[in-house]
């Protein structure tokens, strides 16, 4: 496949709420988008890095300089996403620069041959189930109101974010006022230490899915203390980068699931192969998310419906987090997204959208 050039476009998503983790609120997106363009098709990739190096070490002025000087320049003249990670291996990190432009590619390689994403993945399901992400509120009566209409829209679980100071208070209200059946998990981003091990154990009572991420983020052998320390099955999610990571992730117990996120893992055919290695172990896995538009959405979706994934991601309609998105909204249906059926992704970029929250763009000629 043919390249001919490459545009960079910076969109501006306002959220619809205000989103709180850890380690900082965001108001709005600011999302790069590459379309690969070639003679028979063109794709679309979505860059999750955030504005700010807060969740990783990228953000996404860093991940457009990256893709203009150091990946594109390094592109064979025929290309498909395999030979293009391949080339963009020697790079050291940028995962989230090179899962765009690996998608990108991958997305105009399935449009020229009609293929969708979730078949070339391995899909085994034509819908998935759908988790929320509710971030740290001010109140807990505030929290208990964002859960009661989650729960009301149909999701299927509920993941609290946490940090110390809001943790088990929050978590022990949503049990009591919404029952033992809701299925519930937490999330820490990296926020405690070893030192906490004692404090964290009380999750253990309200018999949560996971702990997602509670150390930091290079830290095996501390989760594989702290695993054995808790009831409450332990998730990792940034400390896990590549295949390579999960291994080792695996053979120390530091976790019994993954949280897979192929942004943070470089591309999809990383993810595909993390999900194959857990399942090979016995590791539950689910999908993440990053406050994806509809193109990062679409790809998520299609990971997400491979048979591994045996717990409910992260993958949430639209409206969740926009009022209006950049492709036509996934909508939530008796708590399940539907998996695009088109080629490639599957989704497009609505044309007037996409140019009214257009902030710049780049053409790059190959």
């Amino acid at each position: 496949m043919k390249i001919t050039g490459v545009e960079l476009r910076r969109v501006a998503m306002p959220l619809v709420s205000p989103f709180r983790t850890s380690f900082g609120t965001e108001t709005a997106r600011d999302v790069l988008l590459v379309r690969v363009v070639t003679p028979d098709a063109e794709g679309w990739g979505e860059c999750v890095a955030m504005s700010e190096p807060l969740y990783s070490s990228e953000h996404v002025d860093g991940a457009a300089e990256v893709i203009r000087r150091f990946l594109l320049p390094r592109l064979p003249a025929n290309v498909d996403a395999q030979s293009a990670g391949r080339a963009m291996e020697p790079v050291k990190g940028h995962r989230m620069a090179k899962a765009a432009l690996e998608t990108a590619v991958l997305d105009a390689q399935l449009r020229a041959s009609g293929e969708s994403f979730g078949r070339f993945l391995g899909a085994s399901r034509d819908r998935v189930p759908c988790g929320v992400s509710v971030g740290i509120m001010d109140s807990i009566p505030r929290l208990l109101d964002a859960v009661e209409g989650y729960l009301a829209e149909g999701y299927v679980r509920i993941k609290l974010k946490i940090e110390p100071g809001w943790d088990v208070e929050p978590v022990r209200a949503v049990r009591e006022r919404f029952g033992d059946d809701v299925l519930l998990q937490v999330d820490a981003n990296a926020a405690y230490t070893l030192v906490d091990a004692r404090h964290l154990a009380r999750l253990d009572a309200f018999d949560l899915l996971l702990i997602e991420q509670p150390l930091a983020n290079d830290d095996f052998v501390q989760h594989a203390r702290l695993a054995r320390q808790l009831r409450t099955p332990v998730c990792l999610d940034e400390s896990i980068e590549s295949a390579e990571h999960a291994a080792a992730a695996i053979a120390l117990g530091s976790c019994s699931i993954v949280n897979i996120k192929p942004g943070r893992l470089g591309g999809y055919l990383e993810a595909r192969r993390v999900h194959d290695l857990c399942r090979a172990n016995g590791i539950a896995v689910w999908c993440g998310g990053m406050l994806e538009t509809g193109i990062g959405r679409a790809a998520n979706v299609a990971l997400a419906a491979l048979p591994g994934f045996t717990l409910p991601g992260d993958t949430s309609a639209s409206r969740r987090y926009f009022a209006t998105d950049v492709t036509e909204p996934f909508e939530l249906s008796d708590g399940h997204l539907a998996v695009p059926a088109g080629p490639g992704l599957g989704v497009d970029p609505i044309p007037d959208v996409l140019e009214e929250i257009t902030t710049s763009k780049e053409w790059i000629p190959l």
